[in-house]
C-alpha cells in the first residue's frame, strides 16, 4: 500500500523543563521547541505524557502557549495541545487556552479517574467536551493510552464519535503498544489520522496508511525518526526504545534531552510526583544511547 497523501507527520511529544522551584522553565521550554522544529518535526505537541501534562495547572499552560507562539511557533500548524482532566469543565478549560491563542488541533485524553465507565458514558463526555470547545477546536485527536488512563477507546465508541463530531474528530493517537489495536484502527478508522506512539510499529503502520506520530523519542532523535514517517525501517530507533522501556519513560527521556542539549541538572527535573532517575542509572543510559547511536544506519 503506498503511503496516504495527507499525512499527519512526525509531532514531538514535547518534554517539559522545571525550573528549582518546579514552575515551567519556559526559555528552555521555547529552546527545545524551536529547535525540535528546525530539527525536522511537523509541529509541537505540548502537555501530553511525555510533557508531563497531567501535573499543569492552567495558568501554566496559558503562560507557556503565550511563550511558545510569542517565540514564533505557527499556532495553526505547529501546535498540539494535550488535554488531560477528568472533569468537563477543567477539560474545556484547557482546550480554551489553546483557541485563545489560534490553536485548533488538541490530543485528548479520556477521564482517566473514573474507571469502567462505558462507552455511553465515555461518549457523554467527549461530546460535551468537543460540544463545549466548539467548531474552532477542529482537529480533535483522541488519545488512547490505557496503560497510563486505565480507560480504553474501543472501536464502536470512536466511530459513534467521528460520527457525531465529524468536524471536529480528526484522529486517534494509539500509545498502547498494541499491534492488533494499531491494524484494527487503520481497518474500521483509516480515514481518520491514524498516529502511533510506540515506535518500534511506526514504519510499519505507515505502510499500512497511518498518518504518523506523536513520540517521546522525537524529543532525543528526531532525525532517526523521519525515515519511520516515511515507512522506512530505522533498527537503531528500536534498540532505543528497548533500552529506555526499563526506566521510567518520561524521566529516561528528560534525562536524554538533557544529555543531548548539555544540559543534564535542569533536565532532571520532574514535577510530583514524578522522580528523577538517579545518577548510575542515567549514565547506563547515557551510554546505551551513545552507542546505538554511533552504529551505522543499515
Amino acid at each position: 500500500m503506498p503511503l496516504r497523501a495527507n499525512r499527519f507527520g512526525l509531532s514531538v511529544a514535547l518534554a517539559t523543563p522545571f525550573a528549582e522551584d518546579r514552575s515551567i522553565d519556559l526559555p528552555r521550554l521555547v529552546a527545545h521547541g524551536r529547535q525540535s522544529l528546525a530539527d525536522g518535526c511537523a509541529s509541537l505537541t505540548v502537555f501530553g505524557t511525555t510533557g508531563e501534562g497531567a501535573s499543569l495547572g492552567l495558568n501554566e499552560r496559558n503562560r507557556a502557549l503565550g511563550a511558545l507562539v510569542g517565540a514564533g511557533v505557527d499556532p495553526a500548524t505547529q501546535l498540539v495541545v494535550g488535554i488531560a482532566a477528568s472533569s468537563v469543565e477543567e477539560a474545556i478549560a484547557q482546550g480554551r487556552a489553546g483557541l485563545m491563542v489560534g490553536c485548533p488541533s488538541f490530543l485528548l485524553a479520556p477521564p482517566f479517574y473514573f474507571k469502567g465507565a462505558g462507552d455511553e458514558g465515555l461518549f457523554d463526555w467527549f461530546a460535551a467536551v468537543l460540544t463545549g470547545l466548539g467548531p474552532k477546536a477542529g482537529n480533535v485527536i483522541l488519545y488512547h493510552i490505557p496503560q497510563v488512563t486505565s480507560v480504553g477507546l474501543s472501536m464502536d465508541l470512536i466511530g459513534q464519535l467521528k460520527k457525531a463530531f465529524p468536524k471536529q474528530v480528526t484522529g486517534v493517537k494509539d500509545s498502547s503498544g498494541d499491534w492488533d489495536n494499531a491494524q484494527a484502527l487503520l481497518k474500521h478508522h483509516g480515514e481518520l489520522h491514524i498516529l502511533i506512539g510506540d515506535e518500534r510499529l511506526l514504519a510499519k503502520a505507515m505502510n499500512l496508511g497511518a498518518s504518523g506520530a506523536i513520540t517521546g523519542l522525537a524529543n532525543i532523535a528526531p532525525d532517526l525518526m523521519k525515515p519511520l514517517i516515511e515507512g522506512v525501517e530505522e533498527p537503531r530507533v528500536n534498540a532505543m526504545v528497548e533500552v529506555v522501556l526499563p526506566y521510567a519513560v518520561t524521566a529516561a527521556v528528560k534525562a536524554l534531552v538533557g544529555h543531548r542539549r548539555k544540559d543534564p541538572v535542569a533536565w532532571s527535573r520532574m514535577r510530583a510526583p514524578l522522580k528523577s532517575l538517579n545518577e548510575t542509572d542515567c549514565l547506563k543510559l547515557f551510554a546505551a544511547i551513545d552507542a546505538i547511536r554511533a552504529r551505522r544506519a543499515a
